[in-house]
């Protein structure tokens, strides 16, 4: 698919100066993708590990590597280490609904779910990430969040996800265009 062809509808906008919001539905019930946020096994398996407590005021460190999301650690970008942390701290939890935490230097995230449809069969997830330090960083956590999102889809299906590093790498030339108009 060319640069062209792709489609742009599963990418985050800015809702916001300094505010990204991406959204996707999910297989449910709405228990099991919670989990996929909060338990620190399911996590690592889309985004970052680390025990989390989801209570606010709660600090947590999130662990990147995300070479294990990879088709191959030699897809890496030149500068960014085989793993990467953060501590971060809770700032709000409605259980099954929303959880939010700061992380230091990058901004403020929540992950909010909404069932959708009759029988909660499918799950509306929201990622907002807000105070983003400046365009550099808004290009590179858009694609990281669209990266990682798109593998939780995956994994929440039971398919096989794409590989993180490829993709992203795709995604950020992606994003420093979408943003740039």
């Amino acid at each position: 698919m060319s640069a062209i062809e792709i489609d742009r509808s599963s990418f985050g906008v800015l809702t916001a100066p300094a505010t990204l919001t991406l959204q996707r539905t999910l297989p449910g019930p709405i228990e099991r993708v919670w989990g996929f946020i909060v338990d620190s096994d399911l996590r690592q398996q889309w985004l970052a590990a680390g025990d989390l407590t989801p209570e606010p005021g709660a600090s947590f460190e999130l662990v990147w590597r995300n070479d294990a999301l990879s088709a191959s650690p030699d897809e890496r970008p030149p500068g960014f280490p085989e793993e990467s942390r953060a501590t971060c701290q809770v700032t709000e939890v409605e259980t099954l609904r929303k959880l939010g935490f700061h992380w230091p230097g990058v901004g403020d995230v929540t992950f909010e779910l909404r069932p959708v449809g009759d029988q909660s069969e499918r799950v509306l997830l929201t990622v907002t990430h807000r105070q983003l330090p400046d365009r550099q960083m808004t290009v590179m956590v858009g694609a990281g969040w669209h990266m990682h999102c798109d593998i939780l889809v995956a994994r929440v299906a039971g398919v096989r996800a794409g590989s993180f590093w490829s993709g992203w790498v795709r995604l950020r030339d992606e994003y420093e265009r979408v943003l740039a108009a």
